[in-house]
């Protein structure tokens, strides 16, 4: 990403749309369309015309946990973030201090062994950093029943640059749907959030396809911005069917969100021939992999540094998104996962109704 490229404070998102004035939904939210490094603006009510009759959409069905309690590390207050549950049973968390403002900063001095008091009179040890890339993640080992006590004194991950605290239903989106033993995501698959039951039922009626995949985002600390560590993910077989399908007749892939492109290319083999999947994957998709299964993307508005900016260059290349980037910024779009949305389609002709669709 253009080095110069600074996203001023202002343009974040503080609050959700519908929170923004009478009457407004999720929908009420800006969206930019790239074909190349040609760029429209549109709102994202618009979407249905901007998609075509059998275009697929990939989504992500992975819920928001309210994954952040409050605990003590001796006498100092922390606030824990469970980021992913491992296969024996331990959580990679993350350990923060409160700022004062009702959100939180980066904690220093965590140290193997660290032992969490946590609500409901659990406790939480330190065992190991997640990777030799840092130690912001952690192994540790919980005891009592780590889903429950999320639902019963857990809350949603809340950054700086937001207004206040919101329920957890503000976090999910509509395509979220209950898993066992309460799995989910730490932090929203927000790209999927503008859209509303009457928006996918518009789409539907116009002929547009919807595939569910499933991607369980761990924490991504926004001071940080570290590539993706491993994530659980599942591609049903009903799903990898349709992908395929829209492939061998020209119909294009749309990914929604970041997760859903790391989703299904797991599951894609060199040709772009999707197979059903599941497990772990630590798969990142930068420009020299490349994509092999999905030709556009929506998603949400990334900072400079962020490592998500690899992917999208990989599918809509560099010169695309520095020009999409600055269109954003000079047309004051709003960022993070309440903000407004991208929406990166390959290079061609738009269809004829939405050719003089260019309103900010």
């Amino acid at each position: 990403m253009t080095t110069a490229l600074r996203v001023p404070e202002e343009l974040s998102a503080r609050v959700p749309a519908e929170q923004r004035g009478p009457g407004l939904e999720r929908d009420a939210v800006r969206l930019l369309v790239s074909r190349g490094t040609a760029v429209s603006h549109h709102a994202f009510a618009e979407l249905p015309v901007l998609l075509r009759a059998g275009d697929l959409l990939v989504v992500n069905t992975s819920p928001t946990l309210a994954a952040a309690v409050d605990g003590r590390v001796g006498h100092a207050r922390v606030v824990v973030h469970f980021s992913t549950r491992g296969d024996d049973g331990r959580w990679a968390v993350e350990l923060r201090e409160p700022d004062g403002g009702g959100t939180t900063r980066p904690r220093a001095g965590t140290a193997a062994g660290s032992e969490v008091r946590l609500p409901g009179g659990g406790r939480l040890v330190l065992a190991e950093p997640l990777s030799a890339r840092g130690e912001r993640l952690w192994w540790a080992r919980a005891s009592g029943d780590v889903p429950g006590m999320l639902r019963e004194h857990g809350r949603p991950i809340r950054y700086s640059y937001t207004e206040r605290d919101q329920p957890l239903s503000v976090y999910q989106t509509v395509f979220a749907l209950p898993f066992p033993g309460g799995a989910g995501s730490a932090e929203m698959p927000s790209a999927a959030r503008p859209f509303t039951a009457r928006l996918v039922a518009e789409l539907v009626s116009r002929g547009v396809q919807f595939a569910p995949v499933t991607l369980h985002t761990g924490v991504s600390s926004p001071e940080a911005h570290e590539p993706p560590y491993a994530e659980r993910f599942a591609v049903p077989a009903a799903s990898a069917r349709l992908i395929n399908a829209a492939r061998a007749g020209g119909r294009r892939v749309v990914a929604v969100g970041t997760t859903a492109v790391r989703a299904v290319e797991s599951a894609a083999d060199a040709d772009g021939v999707v197979r059903a999947a599941e497990g772990w994957t630590e798969l990142v998709v930068t420009p020299e992999r490349g994509v092999r299964a999905v030709d556009g993307l929506l998603t949400g508005l990334h900072e400079p540094e962020a490592s998500h900016l690899l992917m999208l260059e990989a599918v809509a290349g560099r010169a695309a998104v520095d020009r999409s980037y600055e269109e954003a910024l000079s047309g004051l779009y709003l960022w993070h996962e309440f903000g407004d949305v991208h929406l990166i389609l390959p290079e061609g002709r738009p269809h004829p109704e939405h050719c003089a669709s260019n309103s900010r």
